[in-house]
């Protein structure tokens, strides 16, 4: 098949090849619908010094299978062979991407699962009641499970998973180039300020959680430190992997790198392109921990917005007490310069909803959408198998028992880049 990018060059073509069942075998390979894994071939890809041993695993929609202590999801994609330049920084080299074509395995992620120092315990069920309330519940998930090498720093530990396990992703993604793609989606560039369709263009200010090691997300390979200041992307950057996840607290409201990848908000926006509006980019911005640092940056990305001519923002975030801070600064300062803004934001309501559900909420603008209550307990039933460890600490007891937890230990479940599936209801 041959295919060419659109608009001259100027957009992304996405071959989304659909991952209709998994399987191990002697090597690695995609074939009707069928992705196969070679663990020897998957343990070379993972080897490095700070890892002492790597272990992969199938975990199944309707498996009776629960992945605890998850760090990061990703899902497979490529733009050719050795990855094509794809997740730039860390597989391809730290170069502008979203142009060409990319394949996609959709159905599948590659999931890294165990203990690190300043993760929070994150559950993900492949079956019964939480299934559905994390993305990685309906997709067959490639688990790599690890041995930290004897002396190794935990920030190598990491820095090796990260990096291995996006190799990965881009060489199970390979193994599709040569098949024929189930979807072509067409992905325009930026449209031009220009751009004479007279509908408003509307943008999307995407925040990156920001607090050091094992709490930071990375662009172009580059930890997005509290330093740096807002900055435009082309969503299509997204889309080849341009940011990566390295942020391990708060579990629901994480937004791990194959979110970024489908960024629902984008989604959403491209899918009203030429209609009713104009998906005019995405600002990636920085969370602060301080309140100067945070008024900054608030001001910048309002600033920004109205340079690049932006007539209405959809702004999400990452984490939960400060970000609701930069929600709110930003929701205001963009109120101020005439630009109308919406934001989704989780609550932290109390476990009967009652409580106050936003820390830092705005003072002038008054658009927002709930992704549900952060508190509400979940009755989990009990399952046959675990991965990434034998307990899940927060509840006390072992990974494959029965147990209650906060909404917030699911994995994504609240996701404020607009994955979730959870919203507020008044009690009947």
């Amino acid at each position: 098949m041959s295919v060419t990018s659109t608009e001259g060059g100027t957009g992304l073509t996405r071959l989304v090849h659909h991952v209709r069942a998994v399987a191990v075998g002697e090597r690695t390979a995609f074939s009707s619908g069928t992705l196969t894994v070679s663990p020897a071939e998957a343990h070379a890809v993972l080897t490095d010094p700070a890892l002492s041993d790597v272990r992969v695993s199938w975990a199944s929609p309707g498996d009776p299978v629960r992945i605890v202590k998850v760090l990061d999801a990703v899902e497979p994609r490529t733009k050719g062979p050795g990855g094509g330049g794809i997740f730039p920084g860390f597989v391809g080299p730290a170069l502008p991407q979203g142009r060409g074509i990319t394949h996609v395995l959709r159905g599948a992620a590659v999931v890294a699962a165990g203990f690190l120092p300043r993760a929070q315990e994150a559950v993900v069920d492949m079956s019964g009641p939480a299934a559905p309330l994390s993305p990685l519940g309906a997709t067959h998930n490639l688990v790599v499970e690890f041995t930290p090498a004897e002396g190794a720093a935990w920030e190598a530990v990491y820095e090796a998973l990260r990096k291995g396990v996006l190799a990965l992703a881009a060489r199970l993604a390979e193994a599709a180039l040569g098949a024929e793609p189930d979807e072509v989606d067409e992905l325009p560039g930026l449209p031009a300020r220009d751009d004479s369709r007279g509908l408003p263009r509307v943008a999307a200010i995407t925040n990156l959680q920001t607090q050091g090691t094992f709490k930071e997300v990375f662009v172009y390979g580059r930890s997005f430190g509290s330093t740096a200041l807002p900055t435009l992307i082309d969503p299509n950057d997204l889309d080849d992997g341009a940011v990566v996840s390295g942020q391990l607290g708060h579990p629901s409201l994480k937004n791990p790198t194959w979110v970024f990848q489908n960024h629902p908000v984008v989604a959403a926006l491209r899918a009203r392109h030429g209609v009713d509006l104009l998906c005019a980019g995405v600002v990636l911005s920085p969370e602060p921990v301080d309140a100067t640092n945070t008024e900054l940056v608030s001001a910048h990305a309002a600033r920004l917005c109205r340079a690049a001519g932006f007539d209405a923002v959809v702004v999400t975030k990452e984490g939960g007490g400060n970000a609701d801070a930069d929600m709110a600064l930003k929701m205001d300062a963009l109120e101020d310069l005439g630009i109308p803004t919406v934001a989704l934001y989780a609550e932290m309501a109390g476990v009967d909803g009652t409580g106050p559900s936003i820390v830092v909420p705005p003072t002038r603008a008054t658009a927002m959408v709930s992704t549900g209550n952060y508190d509400e307990r979940l009755s989990l039933p009990a399952v046959e198998r675990a991965f990434g460890g034998d307990r899940v600490d927060v509840a006390g007891a072992p990974a494959i028992d029965a147990m209650e937890l906060p909404t917030a230990v699911i994995y994504s479940s609240l996701s404020p880049l607009g994955w979730g599936r959870l919203t507020c209801r008044e009690a009947v």
